[in-house]
């Protein structure tokens, strides 16, 4: 039976589309990343952003590095994004088996998708996940830090917190399973202005207080979702980087800003 892969969407746009360059280019990321005290944290989620490599890459790295220690022991990736491009009631899983990137293709986790439509918020969608970014430039890094694993990829449109969060709790697994929300923080705000934003977003994220706008992250949802599961379960999170466009890519006039967190489940020993 001929498989069903959704293709690159932005490589040589977000990312380099060449497939030994992007080895190369994720491996040198992951190497500099030094998230600052938090080298113990065995995360269960991740709070990434999703701009291009060369303007958020080094934010996202500083968490997929804390990964490398468990390589071996995540087998499934469950992996939210919000919808940028096609608008989204609930949550759309993509009609594809696989997902592909000039790295190769991965898996999907076919078992799990099924389960999850058996929510009413969960629909399929092959439109919403033909040209959305927001999760494509996270997979080069999960290629690039795991070993074997599936992934299970939602696109979030009009939605509540709530719902995401009980497609968290629907696929939460055990130590195999990770939980990534893709996410960037303020759009288009002077430097200065945006910083000041972006540290209120993330002290409301490390308090998990959810988001109360779009403005602060255009992932407020999955991340709201994030934060619910967090409190009920009681899950820690740490900020790994904080940093915005004018930082990394020069122009300060107008930015967009980046964090990551890790969540780590409380009862882990350091």
């Amino acid at each position: 039976m001929q498989q069903h892969i959704r293709p690159p969407a932005v490589a040589g746009m977000f990312y380099t589309g060449e497939a030994q360059a992007l080895a190369g280019e994720i491996a040198i990321m992951l190497a500099e990343a030094h998230p600052p005290a938090a080298k113990h944290i065995t995360p269960k989620a991740l709070i990434v952003p999703h701009a291009g490599h060369i303007y958020s890459g080094p934010i996202a790295a500083s968490a997929y590095a804390l990964l490398a220690p468990l390589a071996k022991v995540i087998r499934r990736v469950v992996l939210f994004g919000p919808a940028h491009r096609v608008a989204v009631d609930g949550l759309a899983l993509p009609a594809a088996d696989a997902f592909a990137t000039p790295l190769g293709v991965i898996q999907l986790d076919l078992a799990a998708m099924q389960a999850a439509q058996n929510l009413p918020q969960v629909s399929v969608s092959a439109a919403a996940h033909a040209m959305e970014h927001s999760l494509e430039v996270q997979l080069p890094f999960l290629q690039g830090i795991l070993d074997d694993f599936r992934l299970v990829p939602f696109v979030v449109g009009h939605t509540s917190g709530q719902e995401v969060a009980e497609v968290i709790d629907l696929l939460w697994g055990g130590p195999e399973t990770l939980i990534v929300i893709s996410s960037d923080l303020s759009h288009y705000l002077p430097y200065a202005t945006a910083r000041q934003k972006d540290q209120a977003t993330t002290a409301s994220i490390l308090q998990l207080a959810p988001l109360t706008e779009f403005e602060q992250a255009c992932g407020a949802l999955p991340i709201n979702g994030m934060i619910e599961v967090a409190r009920r379960r009681g899950l820690m999170p740490t900020l790994l980087d904080l940093r915005n466009s004018g930082d990394t890519a020069g122009d300060k006039s107008r930015v967009v800003g980046y964090a990551s967190f890790a969540f780590e489940e409380s009862g882990h020993v350091h």
